[in-house]
């Protein structure tokens, strides 16, 4: 990933950290846990892709014959993988929004 796209994600992991620690229901369950005795510690996994708008074209291109990113691979779904998103409740075949 190039710096840009590191830095952005950064920036967003950021804001979103931040975002979570300021919010008084946060707060409100931390106090809880702390009156109850214990000590609460949220860990928060996310999976963020970057991927080219459609129309404008990245400012650097991927060398030839390297393999694309996986925010524009396209991968098949098995019917094993559908039944593990099901029992998840996933919708696997909901329509995708683009931002």
């Amino acid at each position: 990933m190039d710096d840009t796209l590191n830095r952005l994600a950064k920036d967003l992991a950021a804001a979103m950290a931040e975002a979570v620690a300021s919010d008084s229901r946060v707060d409100a369950c931390r106090a809880r846990a702390r009156e109850a005795g214990y000590d609460l510690r949220v860990t928060l996994d996310a999976e963020i892709g970057f991927a080219a708008r459609s129309g404008r074209q990245p400012k650097r291109q991927a060398a030839p014959g390297t393999r694309p990113s996986h925010a524009t691979r396209h991968v098949a779904m098995s019917d094993n993988d559908r039944r593990f998103l099901k029992s998840l409740r996933i919708a696997a075949d909901a329509a995708t929004e683009e931002v």
